[in-house]
Order: C-alpha cells, then structure tokens, then sequence
C-alpha cells in the first residue's frame, strides 16, 4: 500500500507530475509536483477531494502520509538529503533531517519511520522522531527498495539483502533485530510490500515473471505467481488487500495483474473426478521426478483477475481498497490521473473502468455510468471484513494527544544524522485525527 511512483518525464507524462503514493489503508493518494504536494482522499468514485495543497517546498519527490493524520513526510529534489516533516493542518513543520546522501524511499506506521539511502537505512521512533538505529554498509540498493509492515505492532521491515540475487532481509523495526534472511529470487529484487498485519511478505525480481509470498516471520514461501514468460517486465508496485485475499501487481506495462491467495485442497479435486483433474494429479506425480524450475513451473498460478491499461510504458502504482462498499483496484499513473476499476471479487475476470480522476485541476471524467452504490456518505463508514475491507486497526486514544519535536538526547549518532531545525512552540498536537502515532509506552 506504501508504494511510491515516481516519473521519469517522456511527452505523455503530464507537466508538473514527479511522484504518487497511496497511505497505509488506500484512503489517501499522496502526489509530488514542482510546486509542491496534493493530498487527495479516495474514499468515493466519482469525486476526488484534494484535502491539502502544500507549497512548501517545491519538486516533492517524495511524500508520505500517515494513515488519516495531520503528519506528512515531503522530500524535495532541490534538497534531496533533507526530509522534513509537517503537520499540514496547522500548516506547522515538525522537523526536518539531513542524511549524508540522497534520501530514495520513506516508510511509516504509527510506531517507526524509516528513511532509506542507497547504502543506508535510518529507524526513528515517530513519536518523538529521535533516531533509534542506524543500519550502515547495506547492499547498494540505488532505487531505495524497502517495505515497512503498517501494522505497528510488529513493524517488519524488508529491504535487498544482496545486489546481485533477489535474497530479502527481514528486520524487526520495534526491537531493532534481524528476522530472517529469505532467498526469494535469482536476479535483483525489483518490488517489495507487506500485507496489513505483517505477516506475509510478497516480491518480485527485476525480470518480473514471478511473484512469491512468504510468510513472516518464517519466511516459507506460501505461494507463486506467474506473471508471464514472453517478456521481462518492471514491476513498478505490489499490493495486496487488506484481508490479504488478493495481490494486485502493476508494471511498465499495459496490464495490472490481480492474484488470488487461496490453498488448493486436494480433497476437492478427488472429489471432482474429471478430466482436467486427472490431467493435474499426472503432472503433479510426474513433477517429482521432474527439475525444480520446471516443477515449480507447474505448480504457479496465474492471474485471477486482469486490468487492461489504456497506456505502456509509463510507471504506475496500484492499491486494492473498499470504497462504497464494493472492491475496487486504484491506479495512479504518470500521465497524471487516477483509474478506479471494478473488482469482482468471486469471478475475476477482466475488471472495468468505471473512474478516471485527473490528479491536478480537479476535472473529472466519467468513463462509464454509475453502478448502483451507497450514497459518498457511507463510505467512511467501515466495511464488512470482506476482500479489500478496510485494515481493523485497533484504535485505542492514547494517554496524551501529542507528538514530541525533535530531542537532542539519542537523535544524533556519529554525525549521521543532523537536525537542521527543532520545533520552537512546543508539541505538535494531532487530536484534529481519529489516527495519528501513539505516544504511550
């Protein structure tokens, strides 16, 4: 759901687009632009509410929103080694950091934010900011791959363990601890992301033919997803549902795959005694017999549903979200607009257009007529634990509603990290929010 686009430019890329991101639970879509940063909600189709302009800073390469809170983290290209932090309704800034290189991805859940440099990750506790952990000499990782779980009560993070093969490192953000190390692919990780609760894990590799799920902490591969074999592709996102029934998968290409996570019981096929079923039993007997890429060959399944882009070649990311009640797959592409698609969640399928939002000057296009839904209203309201339900979060208020700024005591170690500007009024507070960083013990 944290995934992070970012534009290379090119003559159908709209003027001004620089990079999109989608908050934890797909409520928000976060957009850089040269003049700043736009914070849309997503919770209906047919309107895209523009919560916040910010003007800050201009040439946001990087913007990252918490959950439904006031605190966003803006990276700007003209000052690419400083991240500040804001809480945009009170139109204050937090603090601001700067690292000894080029910061490449931001990662938050409402117990740790995590910046990742090429060679470097830097874990700070998001209540007060103060820099917990400095991991130094990672793989030289230049595109800033990393997922953090949001569900912060384990806080899993994964980042490439090697450049060289797809081996993914698996770390405890919370008790600042290695995991595991999974080797999930021959070539370069390419994608990475965690479902809702943290625990499981899915990836891809930079050839982007197959995608594989762990489990977390374990790190046993659960399932394998083929995605093709004619070509190599670049998947740019991945993102599973907030039940963690689906995984949806986009790429350089025109097609966005959705996959569905379900265990084949061999109870059933006995109990179908057809020939299709016949025919699986054989390759299952023969593929014992068989090498292992050609047995885990048969054993992958492909896409359960489909989204056929109107675009190639231009980088997108996708979310799977419950919005009006029914499953939707969200896209937000490069050429400036956001594609909201219908899902069918028991027959798959090609999905259908149904939304297209332009992501600057607040038109909408209408692609197809509304189907029947409730009216915007409701949508805030939470939906059935179905495929794509909104992550059940428990959000018990803590013992105070405030955040610290930043603490000298424990926030710089070795130099690595200097504050450029501490909050001169006091504690930010964010009890204008139903969800912001908790900040008892």
């Amino acid at each position: 759901m944290d995934s992070q686009v970012e534009a290379d430019g090119g003559p159908e890329m709209l003027p001004g687009f620089i990079c999109a991101s989608f908050n934890q639970d797909t409520t928000s879509l976060s957009v850089g632009t040269k003049t700043g940063y736009r914070l849309f909600s997503v919770t209906a189709v047919d309107k895209l509410d523009c919560i916040h302009e910010g003007v800050e800073c201009p040439d946001v390469c990087i913007v990252e929103r918490l959950f439904s809170s006031s605190l966003v983290v803006v990276v700007s290209q003209s000052v690419p080694r400083r991240m500040n932090v804001y809480h945009f309704k009170k139109g204050t800034e937090i603090c601001n950091y700067s690292y000894t290189n080029n910061i490449l991805s931001v990662r938050l859940n409402r117990q740790r934010l995590v910046v990742c440099l090429e060679e470097s990750i830097y874990i700070h506790n998001i209540k007060d900011m103060k820099l917990l952990k400095t991991l130094l000499n990672t793989p030289t990782n230049p595109s800033g791959l990393c997922a953090l779980s949001v569900n912060h009560g384990n806080s899993f993070l994964a980042y490439p363990g090697s450049a060289t093969i797809g081996e993914i490192t698996v770390y405890d953000a919370n008790n600042l601890s290695t995991v595991t190390l999974i080797q999930a692919h021959a070539s370069p990780l390419a994608a990475l992301t965690f479902n809702a609760s943290g625990t499981k894990l899915a990836s891809a590799s930079e050839k982007g033919t197959v995608i594989r799920v762990f489990g977390i902490p374990e790190g046993l591969r659960l399932f394998e997803f083929r995605r093709g074999m004619k070509r190599y592709v670049s998947i740019s996102s991945l993102s599973f549902s907030a039940d963690a029934q689906f995984l949806c998968a986009s790429s350089n290409t025109e097609t966005v795959h959705i996959f569905k996570l379900e265990q084949h019981s061999p109870s059933q096929e006995e109990a179908s005694p057809t020939w299709s079923a016949y025919v699986g039993k054989m390759f299952t007997a023969a593929s014992t017999y068989l090498p292992a890429q050609v047995s885990d060959m048969m054993h992958q399944d492909r896409a359960f549903a489909t989204v056929r882009l109107n675009m190639f070649g231009l980088k997108n990311i996708c979310a799977l979200a419950t919005i009006q009640k029914l499953p939707r797959l969200l896209v937000a592409s490069s050429d400036g607009y956001l594609y909201i698609y219908n899902v069918d969640p028991q027959d798959g399928g090609e999905c259908m257009l149904v939304q297209k939002h332009r992501l600057f000057d607040g038109n909408e296009e209408q692609v197809e007529e509304k189907d029947e839904e409730t009216p915007a209203e409701v949508s805030n309201q939470p939906a059935a634990q179905s495929y794509a339900a909104t992550v059940a979060l428990t959000s018990s208020p803590p013992s105070s509603t405030t955040l610290l700024g930043y603490s000298e005591d424990g926030g710089a170690q070795k130099g690595d990290v200097i504050p450029e500007h501490e909050f001169a009024e006091g504690p930010v507070c964010l009890d204008d929010e139903n969800e912001f960083p908790p900040v008892s013990n």
